[in-house]
């Protein structure tokens, strides 16, 4: 059995459809179609069979599972490995956080990579899920949360300070009246997040009247005069329009953790940025 095939194979499987998995592979809906009749031809029985839910593995296709996975992480790791000793600083770097992180934080580092080292590019991902180090989706990512994964390299990078803000008007009548200003909020997934917890506290009259994952549409709702937001300074401070409002205390930090595969620990161009980001932005002292 070729990779090819178990690739395709491994994508129906997690995907439960064939055109969710050719959306996922970059190819056709009839291709994963003919590869998957290929390979029940070849074993001679079925491997996946339709429910009301999608595609579901038949017994042969359970037995061979976990087979495929192991395939699958030799090949990445082949894949991993190759990179990780790539001797140019050149090629694609691919990075994940999020959007405002990489905007209001990383974009100084990009630039003084790309000063540096020219042929280096990156790619931002800018997304709140967590994606695979292990499958390459990302060769470095940056978090508010420690790396549970096997096989990472981690370290935390700085603390993050957070800020209250409003507009000069939405000050002014906190000022008169803390229960008559709504409150910007991360959605109901994020809601355990302390800075959260915090304006809550701070303001438990006030009602909630905006939430989303993304702190850049959390600023931009609060600058449009709809309320409070707590907001990471990096991004409130940059945002004109905006004010700091000092209150009794002031938000809780967080810490930014940095993380990638071991496999690409000799990854020259990953490696220069690295050097960039800590010298940039470590808040850890020298040594």
């Amino acid at each position: 059995m070729e990779w090819s095939d178990v690739r395709i194979l491994l994508a129906v499987a997690r995907a439960g459809s064939l055109g969710e998995a050719a959306r996922r592979l970059g190819v056709s809906h009839p291709t994963v179609g003919r590869r998957i009749k290929a390979l029940e031809d070849e074993a001679e029985q079925p491997l996946f069979r339709r429910t009301r839910d999608g595609l579901v593995l038949t017994d042969a296709g359970d037995r061979v599972l976990s087979l495929a996975e192991s395939m699958e992480n030799a090949a990445l790791s082949m894949e991993r490995r190759l990179a990780g000793n790539h001797d140019r600083l050149e090629g694609l770097l691919r990075i994940s956080s999020a959007d405002w992180f990489a905007a209001f934080v990383l974009a100084p580092v990009f630039v003084e990579l790309g000063r540096l080292h020219p042929a280096v590019v990156p790619e931002v991902i800018a997304s709140y899920r967590q994606l695979d180090l292990t499958r390459r989706e990302a060769d470095v990512a940056f978090r508010l949360v420690p790396f549970s994964e096997p096989d990472l390299v981690q370290r935390r990078l700085m603390t993050l300070h957070y800020g209250l803000y409003a507009t000069a008007q939405t000050a002014a009548a906190v000022e008169a009246d803390p229960a008559s200003v709504g409150l910007i909020l991360m959605n109901t997934a994020q809601s355990h997040f302390p800075d959260v917890a915090w304006l809550i506290e701070r303001f438990p009259d006030a009602p909630r009247v905006f939430t989303s994952t993304s702190r850049s549409v959390q600023a931009q709702m609060c600058l449009r005069g709809r309320g409070l937001a707590v907001l990471p300074r990096p991004l409130g401070d940059a945002t004109a329009g905006l004010q700091r409002i000092e209150t009794r205390g002031t938000p809780p930090t967080r810490d930014i953790w940095l993380g990638y595969h071991q496999d690409l620990r000799h990854m020259d161009r990953l490696r220069a940025m690295l050097e960039i980001t800590d010298r940039m932005l470590s808040d850890r002292p020298p040594g």
